[in-house]
């Protein structure tokens, strides 16, 4: 575990698979640190159930930069043109289906 290090800390399982999937996305290895935790929710204090990103060192940079990118993001939810769902401002792929926005792909 000493070549990984830690990138970000999600509020929850939701937001830490999401940005999971977006760094894997672009070729960054990705380990989540606490999930488990969060199916104690109730008998732990709210902080403690966070799930951490790891990404290998040499990933550290350009995970970071995309994090800060992730955080900065405002704007109105979009819904997916595949499936229907609503998804945050944030979410660069729909988290049920995992499609890209029609205006985002290239």
């Amino acid at each position: 575990m000493s070549d990984w290090i830690a990138v970000f800390e999600a509020a929850n399982s939701l937001e830490a698979h999401t940005l999971k999937g977006a760094l894997e996305s672009r070729g960054m290895a990705v380990l989540l640190k606490g999930e488990a935790l969060s199916g104690a929710l109730g008998e732990l204090p709210m902080d403690a159930a966070c799930v951490t990103l790891l990404v290998k060192m040499p990933h550290w940079q350009r995970a970071r930069e995309f994090v800060r990118a992730y955080q900065q993001q405002d704007g109105c939810p979009w819904r997916c043109d595949r499936c229907g769902e609503e998804n945050g401002a944030r979410f660069e792929v729909c988290w049920h289906c995992g499609s890209v926005p029609e205006d985002t792909q290239g």
